[in-house]
């Protein structure tokens, strides 16, 4: 089975300092990582095709992943950035579609976790923002934690036209309760514009010492919730190495989903990240 990878990043630190970076215990990430570092992995986990996601709130980075995309045969699609406040939002959409590259742009994101207000997706700016991302036909990636989930349900009712793609299932720590995240997670996932995707979670467990069976429960959870047709598989690398190997990810992937039928991996694996992409 072909797979996609829904969901990695590369970064240059010669470029740019990655603003997130912060602490020691990120330092086996602290270099650069290039799509040629991706290729050999992905080729030996059997994906044939990506998408590359922002890292840091700046179309210059956009731009350069759709260079990148138009220049590589294994990414499909890329997740970049714009300023959802500013007045010219539209205009920015547009200038990166208009592109020559532009067809590889599938959707926006903004880190809302690292915004201190949990309410930030329901100001009035990024609501009339996110319309903008509608119009022009993209979908919007929510890289969200739980408390910031209630405006996430509300801001996708706001939009219906919208699609939207849960980024890391939320990032629940893994081990602690189910709730409130679990209740959050359906009541999204009641909504028929959302799909989620079925990454970060190596991440978000004891990076030293997590076992398959640990994120068994957050899995199950997501895809009782979604249903196989609106999860999508992500590998969060190079993040996920500071927990895990590709071949790591990939392979928990898999024993996250052995109740699965054929036809519902093939959807975790490969249909729902093309369609809700357009890849």
């Amino acid at each position: 089975m072909s797979r996609v990878d829904a969901h990695h990043h590369i970064w240059d630190l010669t470029i740019r300092e990655q603003s997130w970076m912060v602490g020691p215990e990120l330092d086996p990430i602290r270099r650069n990582f290039s799509i040629d570092d991706l290729a050999p992995l992905a080729a030996a986990a059997a994906v044939t095709a990506t998408v590359l996601v922002q890292t840091v709130g700046l179309v210059d980075e956009t731009v350069e992943f759709l260079e990148v995309a138009a220049s590589n045969d294994l990414v499909a699609g890329v997740v970049g950035w714009v300023d959802l406040t500013a007045d010219d939002v539209a205009e920015a959409l547009d200038g990166l579609r208009s592109r020559p590259d532009g067809s590889y742009l599938k959707a926006i994101r903004h880190q809302v976790h690292d915004e201190p207000d949990v309410d930030w997706l329901l100001r009035p700016d990024v609501q009339r923002g996110l319309a903008a991302v509608a119009d022009a036909g993209l979908a919007y990636d929510l890289l969200t934690k739980t408390p910031h989930l209630p405006a996430a349900i509300q801001t996708v009712r706001n939009l219906p036209q919208l699609t939207f793609v849960v980024d890391h299932i939320s990032k629940p720590v893994i081990g602690e309760p189910l709730e409130p995240w679990a209740g959050h997670l359906r009541e999204l996932a009641a909504l028929p514009n959302v799909t989620c995707k079925l990454s970060g979670m190596v991440t978000e467990a004891p990076w030293s010492t997590w076992k398959p069976a640990d994120l068994q429960p957050y899995a199950d959870t997501v895809l009782d919730a979604f249903g196989p047709d609106r999860v999508m598989f992500g590998s969060d690398w190079p993040v996920c190495l500071l927990a895990a190997t590709y071949a790591d990810v990939t392979d928990t992937a898999e024993a996250l989903t052995t109740a699965l039928t054929p036809a519902e991996r093939q959807s975790v694996f490969a249909t729902t990240a093309t369609h809700t992409y357009n890849l």
